[in-house]
């Protein structure tokens, strides 16, 4: 009997499985589809034809909004904040190796601005730079309130890494007369490498789309998802859903070449 019932429990938890999954992707697959309606059609089902018209529309000067500016600020903003973020944390990985005064605080300090509200850490910053009489810029205050959110990811990151990390590798290399800068390059950075391509994905992908921290301190540009926002109760044509495609296989594609990158570094080792 219980042999039996294996079967049925099975499929039934794939059954659940899969409506989870359409629960979580239901959304963006309709975004999809709705984005190749016909010249003609609509915000909603059923559609007027196919075509991808609503995609050659994408970076045309539209009556509301500025799709192509928006995208290159998003990208643009992700990619500077990708790069502090690895350096940051890189940096500060090795600084935490060997416990120091006030290490504690500064952990809990970085990590605190998880626990937050992100709309009263966009708030307090964008008051700061009006106080110091500072305009709040996109490039500027938002790049420092998007820091407060993928620093500390970064951190636990590198912190998990390091806690891991085994001393007789070093120990070894120092052993065969290497300097420390070669202990670093040689034996620690390439070891630690998959997780700093993790980092960076981290980081592009929490800055690519955070709405809540870049509300108040973008300044007068405004980024993508800023952009979208703005735009939902403005834009009443399938642009609109042709953007968030082309936003979603941006963000799939770059999933994609991350995975084979650390694919090469594996093959690399082997």
């Amino acid at each position: 009997m219980r042999g039996a019932r294996l079967p049925w429990r099975r499929w039934a938890l794939l059954a659940f499985l899969g409506l989870f999954i359409l629960f979580l992707y239901g959304p963006t697959i309709t975004i999809l589809v709705l984005s190749f309606q016909g010249p003609d059609g609509g915000l909603t089902f059923p559609m007027n034809g196919v075509s991808v018209v609503w995609f050659e529309r994408l970076f045309e000067k539209q009556a509301v909004g500025d799709f192509a500016g928006s995208l290159t600020r998003s990208f643009s903003l992700a990619i500077m904040v990708t790069l502090a973020t690895v350096l940051i944390a890189v940096t500060a990985g090795f600084a935490f190796r060997r416990r120091f005064p006030g290490s504690d605080l500064l952990f809990t300090l970085t990590v605190a601005s998880l626990v937050i509200p992100s709309i009263l850490v966009s708030l307090g910053i964008g008051l700061l730079f009006n106080q110091a009489g500072l305009d709040p810029t996109w490039y500027g205050s938002a790049f420092g309130a998007q820091l407060t959110w993928t620093l500390p990811f970064g951190l636990l990151i590198m912190f998990a890494v390091f806690n891991r990390f085994n001393p007789a590798w070093e120990e070894a290399a120092n052993d065969l007369g290497a300097s420390p800068w070669q202990r670093v390059r040689h034996v620690v950075l390439p070891i630690v490498t998959p997780s700093v391509i993790g980092i960076a994905l981290f980081g592009f992908t929490l800055s690519y789309d955070e709405f809540a921290r870049t509300l108040l301190t973008a300044g007068s540009d405004n980024t993508l998802p800023l952009e979208i926002f703005g735009m939902t109760t403005n834009v009443t044509t399938p642009v609109l859903y042709a953007l968030g495609t082309v936003t979603t296989l941006f963000s799939f594609l770059l999933i994609g070449l991350t995975l084979l990158a650390l694919r090469v570094i594996v093959r690399t080792r082997r």
